[in-house]
């Protein structure tokens, strides 16, 4: 008797451990889906309160919905416009601080003058004074007659009817020669090549030589306050505040060297399909940026 109560409670125990599990394994199945479900549900929902708030800041992926997948098809060159005119001024208001001398320095074979132009207008268009621009072979200060007739062209593209409010006085080196006559309060485009950077410092120390030799100087007035007086006045635009550097090689390669003392380098990978974008992100590192000078 003994023996199958023993048994009988032995087998009750048993089935009351498979009640359990099978219990915990239903409830851990019902929590998952609901789980999920309750996902989804969010998820739909979020979907259908923030689609339309999103595509506000996507016209063309609205007009894409509305009459196919091509019918508002855009040109590259308008998308790395950034937006045109407006967008530009509208940028240009909220950088904390704008350089008023940039210099747009290609380290890269084959330059390309379609870009450079670009990046050229998108700099008048946000506020910069003077651009100069440099590359290590002096090509474009040879062909910078095709260089000027790109930047009409791409600021006309960009600029629209107001191009003419925006024209450039173009100077080639150090010759300060005006290419294009404008009054001097509008943007100034000015090439150089190696022979304005360590070139122009040996030109100036001859001709102080050459001036104490003639007995018009002593030579206790040459110094360095007169060396640099000398050299600013050869150039006459202010020392460059920031430089983007194209390509990469990590050098200045001979870039204005006596007027970089406190100028920010900020590199960019190419200048070839350069985009507003990578130029408004190196003016906002270059806004952030803290100048100690020497501090």
């Amino acid at each position: 008797m003994r023996t199958r109560m023993a048994l009988m409670y032995s087998l009750l125990w048993r089935l009351l451990l498979i009640l359990v599990h099978v219990n915990r394994a239903l409830f851990s199945w019902l929590h998952v889906r609901i789980q999920s479900w309750k996902g989804r549900l969010w998820e739909r929902a979020a979907t259908v309160l923030l689609l339309p708030i999103s595509l506000v800041g996507f016209p063309d992926f609205q007009n894409n919905l509305n009459h196919g997948p091509d019918a508002n098809v855009k040109p590259i060159t308008e998308k790395r416009t950034g937006g045109g005119r407006s967008r530009c001024l509208s940028d240009g208001k909220f950088l904390k601080k704008i350089p008023v001398h940039i210099g747009l320095l290609v380290a890269e074979e084959e330059p390309s003058y379609p870009d450079i132009a670009n990046v050229v207008v998108w700099c008048m268009a946000v506020g910069i004074s003077y651009v100069s621009v440099y590359d290590n072979h002096g090509v474009f200060q040879k062909n910078n007659s095709r260089l000027l007739e790109e930047i009409k062209r791409q600021q006309q593209d960009l600029l629209g009817v107001d191009g003419s409010m925006h024209s450039v006085e173009f100077l080639s080196g150090g010759s300060d020669q005006h290419q294009h006559n404008v009054v001097s309060c509008r943007p100034t485009v000015r090439v150089l090549s190696p022979d304005d950077g360590k070139q122009s410092i040996v030109h100036v120390a001859q001709q102080l030589c050459r001036s104490v030799e003639n007995k018009e100087r002593s030579f206790k007035d040459i110094n360095v306050s007169m060396l640099d007086l000398l050299l600013r006045e050869s150039k006459n635009i202010p020392d460059p505040e920031l430089v983007v550097k194209f390509g990469p090689v990590n050098s200045t390669l001979g870039f204005l060297p006596w007027h970089i003392r406190l100028t920010e380098f900020i590199s960019l990978p190419s200048h070839r399909n350069v985009s507003y974008e990578d130029l408004l992100g190196a003016l906002q590192r270059y806004g952030a940026c803290q100048q100690r000078l020497g501090q």
